[in-house]
C-alpha cells in the first residue's frame, strides 16, 4: 500500500479491536491451532519464545502455555513493552502480523537480531498469487494491511536475511536462523 493511505496508529488500534480475538473462542483456537501444533513439534518448553503482534486476544500464547510453553507478548498497541524487544528467543511467532508491517525490511532485519542461533520465525499470512482476484480478495480489504507477499517473497526473505532454512505449508512459513 502506498504510504499516503497507511492507517494512522489509532486507526489501526480501533480496526484491531473490531476483531473477535476471544481465546476462549473454540473457531479463533483452530484457526491458530496449525502453528501451535509446529511450534509443539519443534519448540523444547524450555524453549523462550514470543509472539510478536499478540494482539488483545493472544490464543498462541494461550494454547503453548496450556502445553507447558513459556512465550512471552509483545505488541505495540495491546502489549507494549519495549524490554522484550532487547532479549534473545529460541522462536517468534507471527500470526497475522507480517501483512501490518509498513516497513518489511527493518521489521525482518530486527526479529532475525531477536533469535537466537538455530531460532526460527513462525509466520502465518495469506500469501498472494497469480490465481487471486485481486479486485475480489478478501485479505485486501483490511485497511490496516499494507504489504502483501507471495510465496517468492519468503525465499527472497530467507536469502537477503541470512535464513537457514524456509520452509512453507499453506499459509505458515518457518523461517530459521
Amino acid at each position: 500500500m502506498d504510504k499516503e493511505f497507511w492507517p494512522s496508529p489509532e486507526c489501526e488500534k480501533k480496526r484491531y479491536l473490531e476483531h473477535n480475538n476471544d481465546i476462549y473462542d473454540p473457531g479463533y483456537q483452530n484457526f491458530l491451532r496449525p502453528i501451535v501444533e509446529l511450534i509443539l513439534q519443534k519448540q523444547k518448553t524450555s524453549d523462550l519464545g514470543l509472539d510478536y503482534g499478540a494482539g488483545p486476544g493472544p490464543v498462541v500464547e494461550y494454547l503453548l502455555r496450556q502445553n507447558g510453553y513459556a512465550i512471552s507478548l509483545y505488541d505495540p498497541f495491546f502489549h507494549p513493552y519495549p524490554e522484550r524487544l532487547q532479549k534473545k528467543y529460541d522462536y517468534i511467532v507471527l500470526t497475522e502480523v507480517v501483512e501490518h508491517f509498513h516497513h518489511p525490511k527493518e521489521e525482518f532485519e530486527n526479529l532475525k537480531a531477536l533469535l537466537n542461533e538455530n531460532g526460527r520465525l513462525y509466520i502465518l499470512t495469506h500469501p498472494y498469487n497469480d490465481s487471486i482476484n485481486f479486485e475480489k480478495w478478501y485479505y485486501k480489504n483490511d485497511q490496516t494491511h499494507t504489504f502483501f507477499y507471495p510465496k517468492e517473497s519468503f525465499e527472497w526473505i530467507k536469502e537477503r536475511f541470512g535464513f537457514q532454512s524456509l520452509t512453507m505449508n499453506k499459509r505458515i512459513f518457518i523461517l530459521e536462523r
